[in-house]
């Protein structure tokens, strides 16, 4: 979890109270953060002749993206108790009446596609807040842009440049000007190898260092505003005096990026002269169907079951007591028209993690207070799990194969295509197995479509031992299905593999029949005046198989019928010679 450090008198200030650090170790646990440290107890750094003031270390949740920074921890906590009510975020015009417009080009694809931007009007900074607001970027840029590779945030003082404001895409020998903080103007392709050695800055330059265009954006003088990841322009950069800030930011995820910006601007609106209002900006973006006016500033609205909070919590509360609940938590709650047991809910946009009503029951149980929550476990509760029947069955085969003398073996689920296939002597068809798009080693290149591989491999590691041995093992295994939303689809599958100085086929068999009788299935039988007991309901036989992972004439496909379907359900024989001797088992 990210650990922000606040300034402890002024984050008291700004709660209107001081506190003990036992009692602001109280109020963090029960609002669920949690105080990592506070400084005033240990001796402090002395910086320019005075002793570094008191700070606090708090710890947020990955989950809280708003509380990244001095603003947001201590508006949720006063809205936590009480203090204030939940702010109401408003897009306002300017005063001109023209927004600030951002156009794109499709040359951009290539590189970073999205891009949003804000302005915030009339702000005043403090050293305190000015630092703040750098901070935040910089909490945003590690967390949630995962070290800008998804996001990342730009901002200029908005007098310095004027719209309308291009984004480009173009060759690193035709940018050129001067960075942040510095003195001379230089290509993109000179500051690729000048902030080489910058401890700093050098983890951004992969990003975009081997592309054939940079991203960058210009004002309408073709003055460099910023060249994303980078580093913005020294011409626009921000300062104590700014008054008007213009936002610009670009991603490689839109959904992240609409996160970042609200979360920017929301945190730092109530610094303005007019708080907690922001003045959109316009993206003409034909071309990727991306125009629009950001930030989108409106609450989403959604509903939660009554009777699931209740369930969940062990509570008994009414609508109109969870909506004062979820007041605290800085939602906007009502009792719903259309049910009793519904509540009207509207997440504020900087809450982008309530992603499901389960989100919305915890803030209800934060609010109410953990610990006054019944200890005694609920006879009927919305939280008590069961296993899954694939998780059942697969502990029941697992039970009965070790009882049988077998022993489980939980090899790894990617593999080498060789190994999943040509080694197998099967042919990919291209429509079959999950690849990986960049792998490490050539021995993880895809997700397994058989357990026989990793079987195998982990006889060839154990060859020493004595034999015979007898392994199994009851795991996933993965297919391309392009019918799915997600394109793949998990099968639990069960394989032994049996090793020893001859073929071991009866003893697979038998370790077959043991499996197929547990799960009360019957054995067919072709001989005369036999006639197995239950054939009717669910049965199953052996066929001959021609398989080129198993030698010629000794393979058999295991067929199954259950109310009267036929299926194929698995195979079994003695490898071919070629298969051993792929993994060294000759």
């Amino acid at each position: 979890m990210p650990t922000i450090a606040v300034d402890k008198a002024r984050l008291f200030e700004a709660l209107g109270q001081d506190y003990t650090t036992e009692d602001f170790d109280d109020l963090c646990f029960d609002f669920g953060i949690e105080l990592d440290e506070d400084t005033s107890l240990s001796r402090r750094p002395i910086v320019n002749g005075k002793q570094e003031p008191a700070q606090l270390k708090i710890e947020i949740p990955a989950n809280r993206y708003d509380m990244l920074c001095f603003e947001g921890i201590s508006l949720m906590l006063n809205i936590f108790r009480g203090k204030r009510t939940s702010p109401d975020y408003r897009l306002v015009a300017p005063p001109k009446g023209e927004l600030q417009i951002i156009n794109v080009s499709k040359e951009t694809a290539r590189i970073r596609p999205y891009v949003a931007g804000a302005v915030l009007r009339n702000i005043k900074f403090t050293k305190e807040s000015y630092d703040s607001f750098i901070a935040l970027q910089d909490k945003l840029h590690q967390n949630l842009a995962r070290q800008r590779s998804l996001v990342a945030i730009g901002t200029h003082d908005l007098d310095t440049v004027e719209g309308p404001f291009t984004y480009e895409a173009l060759p690193p020998e035709e940018i050129n000007f001067v960075p942040l903080n510095q003195s001379r103007s230089m290509t993109a392709a000179e500051m690729m190898g000048f902030y080489q050695g910058d401890r700093h800055l050098s983890r951004y330059l992969p990003i975009i260092r081997d592309s054939p265009v940079y991203p960058v954006i210009f004002d309408s003088s073709r003055t460099v505003c910023s060249m994303p990841p980078i580093i913005n322009g020294n011409h626009s950069k921000i300062t104590l005096n700014t008054r008007n800030i213009f936002v610009d930011m670009t991603a490689t995820d839109p959904t992240k990026l609409e996160i970042c910006l609200n979360v920017l601007v929301s945190m730092f609106s109530q610094h303005l002269e007019e708080p907690f209002t922001v003045e959109p900006v316009k993206i003409v973006s034909p071309h990727n169907h991306q125009s629009r006016e950001t930030p989108d500033l409106t609450p989403r609205e959604t509903q939660a079951e009554v009777s699931y909070i209740n369930k969940c919590c062990g509570l008994l509360l009414t609508p109109s007591d969870i909506c004062s609940l979820l007041k605290r938590m800085s939602y906007t709650a009502s009792p719903s028209r259309a049910s009793p047991d519904l509540i009207d809910v509207q997440v504020p946009p900087t809450r982008a993690d309530v992603l499901h009503q389960a989100d919305i029951m915890e803030d209800v149980a934060i609010a109410y207070g953990f610990n006054k929550l019944p200890r005694s476990f609920p006879s009927e509760s919305g939280t008590i799990a069961q296993p899954l029947m694939i998780n059942k069955l697969s502990d029941i085969v697992r039970l009965e194969a070790a009882m049988a003398g077998w022993s489980e073996v939980m090899p790894l689920i990617l593999c080498s295509h060789d190994e999943n296939f040509a080694w197998l002597n099967r042919k990919d068809d291209g429509t079959t197995a999950v690849r990986l798009a960049n792998p490490k080693t050539v021995e993880y290149q895809v997700v397994r479509t058989s357990l026989l591989p990793g079987l195998l491999k982990t006889i060839r590691e154990n060859k020493h031992h004595s034999v015979p041995m007898k392994v199994f093992e009851v795991s996933d295994v993965a297919f391309k299905d392009m019918a799915l939303e997600r394109k793949s689809r998990n099968e639990r599958h069960f394989a032994a593999a049996w090793y020893g100085k001859s073929s071991g086929f009866e003893i697979v068999h038998g370790l077959m029949d043991r499996i197929m009788l547990m799960l009360k299935s019957a054995f067919v039988t072709g001989e005369e005046g036999l006639q197995a007991k239950g054939a009717g309901e669910a049965a199953y036989w052996i066929e001959e198989l021609d398989d080129p992972t198993f030698f010629h004439g000794h393979a058999a496909a295991i067929h199954v019928r259950i109310e009267g379907k036929e299926q194929i359900v698995g195979v079994f024989g003695i490898l071919h010679p070629t298969v051993l001797e792929k993994f060294e088992l000759r």
